[in-house]
């Protein structure tokens, strides 16, 4: 592929240039359900000023579900991801969502191991603060979406829980084969060499959580993106249930499908946690 179809595929927001009005509504929502919403914000799970995540319990939980946002791992925040939590909260599933360091101060590789750590906290400290621990489902859309696959590949003595206690995975519109990333002006920011993507490419890595994990993207998402999700869909089958992809939803707007009831990603949560 040219370098300026490649800059084309991996620019989500130059493709779908609505993108900002996506953007003010989640800050928007975000902000009203953290003001109406009962939760625990900014709790930390490390040393670094980044290293916080927000809890929203349900009333009387059964799961609890594990939302990692994206942003390329150089920008965005958890505060703009609040808006999913209610639907799940209402459905008896508490809600945990990290921030986590970003592009250009650490590596991609550290930012994987703070999304490992937040969910090593979160099994160590997520039942005081009303969440039910027992079943879990790893999500993440974007960046996030690689971050919490990677939770699923991590080396075992990394897991301080008992890894059947993930009842699922759901990995949204993410990147999980590297090397196209270096022929991108963004690798300014990844700084990714041959040795950096042969360590974080997932496609061949083994599974320390066994849960099974469904991966999506939406039908209207470059090729390259739909291609990226095909290839993890792939290579993680059986494990990995064959590749959703939504009918007329773009990079942003999949999101829709994972809150709102009926919506397939909504539902695949739902039926993790039966």
């Amino acid at each position: 592929m040219d370098l300026e179809r490649l800059e084309r595929e991996y620019n989500n927001r130059a493709h779908v240039p609505e993108h900002p009005a996506f953007f003010a509504r989640w800050e928007r929502d975000s902000a009203f359900v953290r003001k109406t919403l009962a939760g625990h914000t900014d709790l930390s799970y490390g040393p670094d000023p980044r290293h916080r995540l927000d809890i929203f319990p349900a009333a009387r939980p059964r799961a609890t579900l594990v939302f990692i946002h994206g942003g390329y791992w150089r920008s965005l925040d958890k505060d703009l991801f609040s808006w999913l939590a209610a639907p799940f909260v209402a459905a008896g599933i508490g809600v945990a969502m990290p921030r986590y360091r970003l592009l250009p101060h650490v590596a991609i590789e550290d930012i994987a191991s703070d999304a490992l750590e937040a969910v090593n906290w979160l099994f160590a400290h997520g039942a005081e603060h009303g969440l039910a621990m027992e079943r879990v489902v790893l999500s993440g859309h974007s960046a996030g979406a690689h971050l919490a696959a990677s939770i699923f590949a991590a080396p075992r003595e990394r897991l301080r829980f008992d890894p059947v206690r993930i009842a699922g995975g759901l990995a949204v519109s993410g990147i999980y084969e590297f090397a196209p990333l270096t022929r991108l002006a963004m690798n300014a920011d990844f700084g990714l060499d041959e040795d950096s993507v042969a360590r974080l490419d997932l496609a061949g890595r083994a599974r320390s959580i066994p849960a099974p994990i469904l991966v999506a993207a939406g039908a209207a998402e470059t090729a390259e993106f739909q291609r990226q999700s095909r290839v993890l869909a792939d290579a993680w089958s059986p494990q990995a249930r064959p590749l959703l992809l939504l009918p007329g939803h773009h990079h942003y707007s999949v999101l829709d499908a994972l809150a709102e009831r009926s919506q397939p990603l909504h539902e695949a949560v739902l039926r993790f946690v039966p």
